[in-house]
């Protein structure tokens, strides 16, 4: 029996978390994660994965200079790129969202979220979580930075446009006739992949791929997506 103000980690989290608490108590851990939340960030989608695996986990927010956009110097102190997303857990600091994907799914998805390893569906998986920030997302910061050039960017800009139509429409073609891009259940690729039509319709790029601009608002009627915008504060990219 458990006295008076005590945490019934059990009734919180569930019978599987009870091992989880366990082994951390022993080694003086804490059961819950921690992201370390920038405002309109990547850090977002962590947020989102965490609602809908339902695991326990506690926000640290940080909030980006209002004139630069910059993350504050703070964020130092957890990672010495002082970038977001970054999560502390346990004893481990992991960054980039790729690689916190995979590590929140395979440590606490319990078999959610992912296709089977074995399967061609993993390695098509595998190929859309190195693809959002290895090649689709590349020609939309260029176009960011660029547009802050203004006329010393033209000469490049017509390269730009090009690869961001290109990319956008190997995702609209890759979602047609489809509900998610893995499978037909949500998995860490679709919110991995979710940043990039965020940013695509923040541009004002994504209504002319009917099946990308589809895809990308189903995401955000979500019960868990709209859950982490509640806990995460205001987010423009949910557009």
């Amino acid at each position: 029996m458990r006295g008076a103000g005590e945490f019934d980690v059990s009734a919180y989290c569930g019978a599987w978390w009870v091992g989880v608490w366990e082994k951390r108590q022993r080694t003086g851990g804490c059961v819950m994660l921690v992201v370390h939340h920038l405002n309109d960030s990547r850090s977002q989608r962590i947020l989102w994965l965490l609602e809908e695996l339902g695991v326990p986990y506690e926000i640290k927010p940080y909030q980006r200079d209002s004139q630069t956009r910059l993350a504050p110097p703070e964020l130092k102190q957890v990672h010495p790129l002082g970038k977001s997303p970054v999560i502390t857990d346990g004893g481990k600091t992991i960054i980039e969202s790729g690689a916190i994907i995979d590590y929140v799914i395979r440590r606490y998805g319990k078999g959610r979220m992912q296709p089977a390893p074995e399967t061609a569906a993993y390695d098509e998986y595998v190929q859309w979580m190195h693809y959002a920030e290895g090649s689709a997302m590349l020609p939309l910061m260029l176009n960011l930075y660029a547009g802050r050039l203004g006329d010393a960017a033209a000469p490049l800009m017509p390269r730009v446009e090009g690869e961001i139509a290109n990319h956008l429409a190997y995702i609209d073609g890759a979602l047609k006739g489809r509900q998610f891009l893995v499978g037909d259940t949500l998995s860490g690729a679709d919110i991995q992949m979710s940043f990039v039509g965020e940013v695509a319709g923040a541009f004002g790029k994504r209504a002319q791929y009917p099946n990308l601009d589809a895809w990308t608002k189903r995401l955000h009627e979500r019960p868990a997506y709209k859950k982490a915008i509640e806990k995460g504060g205001a987010y423009n990219l949910a557009n």
